[in-house]
């Protein structure tokens, strides 16, 4: 029996990846430096792994975001998909999976358990992470949405309700 594939066009952009993520950029350094100056608690859960390169990848984005929870120089990017540093730990899932997993909405458990969920690498420093996450509290999603204001909270809004909930 012979297998067949059909190989896709690439889809289309209307911006390429790198200025997407060239955009982000400041977005997204304002976020990880606003939750380490709220959340040190988080970052002192973390300790062992506070050097650790985390690669959290949005399986329907072109794009993935490298995490390195350093409190005195934390860091978060998005960075192309054909240019991905080579992580301790990779997690991998649909982006409104991963939202509601840093929202501490849904079960990170279950959803590796069911494969939504890929963890590759230092599986302890995962656990780590999620574990600060978790111990964090309100909504890290939410503080991110209010620190842009009435769009961001908007956009979050929209983001929750097409995950299903409010």
């Amino acid at each position: 029996m012979t297998e067949t594939h059909t190989i896709l066009p690439p889809k289309r952009r209307l911006l390429p990846t790198g200025l997407i993520c060239a955009a982000l950029r400041p977005v997204l350094a304002r976020v990880v430096q606003r939750v380490a100056r709220r959340h040190p608690e988080m970052f002192a859960r973390i300790a062992p792994y506070q050097t650790a390169d985390f690669l959290i990848v949005p399986v329907e984005l072109p794009f993935a975001l490298h995490l390195r929870p350093d409190p005195e120089a934390p860091l978060l990017r998005a960075v192309p998909r054909d240019r991905l540093p080579v992580p301790d730990a990779r997690i991998e899932g649909p982006f409104l999976l991963l939202l509601e997993l840093v929202d501490g909405e849904s079960d990170g458990d279950a959803a590796f358990f069911s494969r939504d969920l890929i963890i590759s690498g230092n599986t302890e420093a995962v656990v780590s992470l999620r574990n600060a996450l978790d111990d964090v509290d309100g909504s890290i999603a939410q503080e991110t949405a209010d620190l842009f204001g009435p769009p961001g909270r908007a956009i979050l809004g929209m983001l929750r309700r097409r995950s299903g909930r409010q």
